[in-house]
């Protein structure tokens, strides 16, 4: 029986350092057999093609901008499947960069099995990205009122959002980049609002507002 092609990727970053990291470990389970810390490099090595099934696209690069570097890889092959990986997490940045064809969008703090995981999926023709970059892209399609019928602001809502998928109060700061003690206060004031005194409690309050 013969094998599956392993999938080839490209991958596009001027920081020699991460770059090499991102090699090391990708070239153990694909083939990565471009490799570039521009967008003019890339383009140049490849030439005529074969292009990568996968390019990891940096955003902020010397010379021509990733998000303009999707577009002239999906140009030259519409089949290539181009994923940011990017320190940038900004709704502007994150929509640029689906308007100009990229398949995906993941942050560089990303576990390297989560970047592996965004490869696979990306071969597959999904559409993989960060957590909280996909919280972004909901935001921005449902948006929701600064305050719901509740009366939380839209602050609390997320650390209710937080508590509901079993986050820790660290973990949740880590989500809204704010310290321990300042989640500690939108909970005492989430318990005010709310007229509860417990988590189980404000967890119930929140299914039921949800069925």
């Amino acid at each position: 029986m013969n094998q599956p092609l392993m999938s080839t990727v490209g991958i596009v970053e001027d920081n020699a350092t991460y770059r090499e990291v991102l090699v090391d470990f990708l070239n153990q389970h694909f083939q990565c057999n471009v490799v570039a810390e521009s967008v003019e490099s890339f383009m140049a090595a490849v030439g005529d093609g074969p292009y990568p099934d996968v390019v990891l696209m940096d955003i902020e690069l010397p010379g021509v901008s990733g998000i303009q570097g999707v577009a002239q890889v999906r140009e030259r092959s519409p089949k290539t499947e181009v994923v940011m990986l990017t320190i940038f997490e900004d709704s502007d940045h994150v929509f640029d960069a689906l308007c100009a064809g990229a398949s995906g969008y993941m942050l560089k703090h990303s576990p390297l099995q989560s970047i592996k995981r965004s490869v696979e999926d990306a071969a597959s023709h999904g559409s993989p990205m960060s957590p909280r970059v996909a919280r972004k892209v909901l935001q921005k399609f449902f948006p929701q009122k600064e305050e719901d019928n509740s009366g939380l602001s839209r602050r609390e809502q997320d650390v209710v959002s937080g508590l509901v998928e079993g986050l820790s109060y660290k973990e949740i700061g880590d989500r809204l980049f704010i310290s321990v003690d300042t989640v500690r206060h939108h909970i005492r004031n989430i318990y005010r609002k709310l007229e509860v005194n417990s988590k189980t409690e404000v967890m119930q309050k929140y299914w039921r507002r949800e069925t």
